[in-house]
C-alpha cells in the first residue's frame, strides 16, 4: 500500500513539474531570428515639401517575425538621426500588418523630431520591433535602413535682437521674422533704447551669444558687419526694425500707433491715438465706436497701415469693421513678428 503511494505522489510531482516547464517556456518564449526589412532601400533619398503634404512619401514593408507558433504580433516602427543608435528614438508608426506608409507632413513631422534640420539633407535610420504581447516575452527587431531624409519647416527663420533695452540677452530677446522660407528680409517692432544687435540661431534653432550675430559696419549708415564689433544705436523709442542678412542693410522706423476709420471720433482723417504698454507689449487705449469699418495706422499716417484678416493683419490690408457702438478696450499686439492681431472688448 506504502509503494502504491509513493507510485502515484511521484507521478503527481512529475506532472507538476513537466506543467511547470511548459508555463515557463510560454512565458519566457522569444522569437529564433531576427527578421529582415524589404522596403526602402539603403540609401533612398527623398526631399519633401510643404505643399505635397498629403501625398505618399515613403513606404517601410517587412517580413513576419517568425514565433515559431501562430500569434498575433504587433510592429512598431521606430526612426532615429543616423549616428546615435536610436538612444533618442521616436516611435513613428504602430501596426499589426507588415507595411506603412508616411505621407510628406508625417514624415516630416516625425524626422523633424528625431532631429534633423530643415532644408538639410540628413541620415535617418528605421528599423521595426516586434513583441507579441505574451507576458515575460522579449521584443525583436529587424535590421536597421538608413534614408536620406530632407525636412522642411513651416515656421519662417527669425533673428533675436539683444540690446539695452532688455539687458543683452538672446534667449529673451525680441523676434525679427523674414516674410518665408530661405527668406532674409526680417522684420518687427521693438522698443529700443540705447545698443543692439542681430543675432541668429544656431542648428537647434536656439537664439545665444556665440551664434552668428550683425551690428554696424562703424558707419552707422544702416550697414550691417557680421560679428561687427560696432553696437546698433537708437534713441528710446518703439520701432518697426527691418535687416536683412544678405543685403547687409537695416533700418528703424519710430513708430506710434492709433486707429482711424468711419467707426473711430476721428472718422478717416485723423487716428485716435494708442499708448504702448511695456508690460503688455501692447497699444491700448479705450475708444468709443460706432458700427463701422477701421484700421490701424503708424504715426498719423498712411504710410504704414494694417488690415486684412482680424487674426493675422497684413500692411495696407482691406478695412476692419465692428457690429455694433460702444466703448471698447482696443489692442493692438505688433510684438510676435509678422503675426499682428488686435481685439476689441466690450466695456
Amino acid at each position: 500500500m506504502k509503494n502504491k503511494f509513493k507510485i502515484v505522489l511521484i507521478a503527481l510531482l512529475s506532472m507538476g513539474f513537466w506543467s511547470c516547464e511548459d508555463e515557463q517556456e510560454l512565458l519566457f518564449s522569444t522569437p529564433s531570428a531576427e527578421f529582415a526589412m524589404l522596403t526602402p532601400d539603403a540609401g533612398t533619398a527623398v526631399v519633401l515639401t510643404p505643399e505635397l503634404g498629403t501625398n505618399p512619401a515613403l513606404t517601410v514593408t517587412w517580413e513576419d517575425a517568425n514565433y515559431g507558433t501562430p500569434t498575433a504580433v504587433t510592429y512598431t516602427v521606430e526612426i532615429a538621426e543616423t549616428g546615435t543608435d536610436f538612444s533618442d528614438l521616436i516611435e513613428a508608426a504602430t501596426t499589426n500588418n507588415t507595411t506603412i506608409t508616411w505621407s510628406v507632413l508625417e514624415l516630416n513631422g516625425a524626422a523633424v523630431a528625431a532631429g534633423l534640420m530643415p532644408f538639410e539633407q540628413g541620415g535617418l535610420d528605421i528599423r521595426v520591433r516586434a513583441n507579441t504581447g505574451t507576458t515575460g516575452s522579449q521584443p525583436t527587431y529587424s535590421d536597421v535602413r538608413t534614408v536620406l531624409i530632407t525636412t522642411y519647416s513651416t515656421e519662417s527663420p527669425k533673428l533675436a535682437v539683444p540690446g539695452n533695452h532688455q539687458g543683452w540677452n538672446p534667449p529673451t530677446a525680441p523676434r525679427l521674422a523674414s516674410s518665408g522660407f530661405g527668406e532674409t528680409d526680417y522684420e518687427g517692432f521693438v522698443w529700443l533704447d540705447g545698443g543692439y544687435k542681430f543675432v541668429g540661431p544656431d542648428g537647434s534653432g536656439n537664439f545665444n551669444w556665440g551664434n552668428t550675430d550683425w551690428g554696424d559696419d562703424g558707419s552707422f549708415s544702416g550697414v550691417l558687419a557680421e560679428t561687427g564689433e560696432s553696437d546698433c544705436t537708437a534713441t528710446a523709442g518703439y520701432y518697426r526694425v527691418q535687416a536683412n542678412t544678405s543685403t547687409l542693410t537695416y533700418s528703424t522706423t519710430p513708430t506710434f500707433w492709433g486707429i482711424i476709420g468711419a467707426a473711430t471720433p476721428g472718422g478717416w482723417d485723423n487716428s485716435t491715438a494708442l499708448t504702448y504698454n511695456p508690460t503688455t507689449m501692447k497699444w491700448e487705449g479705450i475708444v468709443t465706436m460706432t458700427a463701422g469699418e477701421f484700421k490701424f495706422r503708424a504715426n498719423n499716417a498712411w504710410t504704414i497701415n494694417l488690415g486684412g484678416d482680424p487674426v493675422e493683419m497684413s500692411y495696407d490690408g482691406s478695412n476692419l469693421s465692428v457690429d455694433a457702438g460702444g466703448d471698447y478696450l482696443v489692442e493692438l499686439d505688433l510684438s510676435n513678428p509678422r503675426e499682428y492681431t488686435y481685439t476689441l472688448t466690450a466695456q
